[in-house]
């Protein structure tokens, strides 16, 4: 297996290291985002690393990205390693550290909130749903069942949480935050690269269930930034086999989560850090998870040994 990469050391200043990215500066108008193999689960990080997992984040992003074009302005500069080393060339010697985890991006002012869509109805959207008919507060026809689908989708903005779970918040709520217009426009934004990411999902045999999409302003252009329709910001799930009235089977670490919620059940572990060690077999089945996602998607096999799309 793939060595995995838990953690970034380059010669930039270091910003910050997020559940997943290591953020470096550039200089004022740039940042070095690196996509590493840490992966987490009911927010605890894993000590292990999933191989693949970094570079499949990064590339389906970028993939997303080129997909776009001009429909709606991003972050990005230059997922390749190549095309970064040209542009910083201080990282001239750093070229495995960046293969395929890396992108060189804009700075912007990032708005604080989560922009998420729901077109299905799962995850936390379901547990307040089946407690109260509502999500996010608004009411709901009776009577749907787990993964029913949600026509049309909902916009469910959130607060975004350092440690924890992200806070659901009301549109007006947004608004008081960032204002009516910016938060009228990332809810338009939203649910655009939604529905366009769906029908291209669609056409590949995968359900995109639900995302989560961030924003930022520069110069007074508001950028999509950050990751973009990956296995972890988003609940892919395959078509063949979808049936409403149950959860799931997902395109992401849903062998990790098993191995957790059975460790759990059986009382050897608390869900609280540290999180128990994590067998091989679970390692490699989650990275073929993230692996199958990034081929389903894009028609195209990430190079397990470069790691930079085609």
């Amino acid at each position: 297996m793939t060595t995995a990469v838990r953690e970034s050391a380059l010669p930039l200043p270091l910003v910050r290291r997020g559940k997943v990215r290591d953020v470096y500066a550039v200089d004022a108008d740039r940042l070095l985002l690196i996509a590493t193999d840490r992966v987490s689960a009911f927010d605890v990080i894993m000590r292990e690393a999933v191989p693949h997992k970094g570079a499949v984040l990064t590339q389906l992003t970028a993939w997303w990205l080129r997909q776009l074009g001009a429909r709606v302005r991003h972050h990005m500069l230059a997922a390749d390693a190549a095309s970064i080393i040209d542009a910083v060339p201080a990282l001239a010697d750093h070229r495995s550290a960046l293969v395929g985890r890396a992108m060189l991006v804009r700075r912007t002012e990032v708005f604080p909130v989560e922009c998420v869509v729901r077109g299905y109805l799962a995850g936390s959207g379901w547990k307040e749903y089946r407690a109260t008919g509502t999500i996010a507060g608004d009411r709901l026809p009776a009577g749907l069942r787990e993964s029913d689908r949600l026509v049309p989708p909902l916009f469910t903005p959130a607060t975004k949480a350092e440690h924890g779970h992200d806070e659901t918040i009301p549109l007006e709520r947004m608004e008081q935050l960032i204002g009516s217009d910016a938060a009228r426009e990332l809810m338009r934004l939203s649910l655009y690269v939604f529905g366009w990411g769906q029908a291209i999902a669609a056409a590949r045999g995968i359900i995109i269930a639900d995302t989560k999409f961030e924003f930022g302003v520069r110069d007074g252009e508001i950028l999509l930034i950050d990751e973009v329709l990956t296995p972890d910001s988003s609940r892919f799930w395959p078509a063949t086999g979808y049936a409403a009235g149950r959860a799931q089977e997902s395109f992401d670490k849903q062998p990790l989560r098993d191995y957790l919620d059975a460790e759990r059940a059986a009382g050897r572990w608390t869900g609280d850090a540290p999180a128990p060690p994590l067998p091989d077999a679970v390692i490699a089945a989650t990275s073929e998870r993230y692996l199958d996602a990034f081929r389903r998607v894009t028609g195209q096999t990430l190079d397990r040994d470069d790691g930079d799309a085609p």
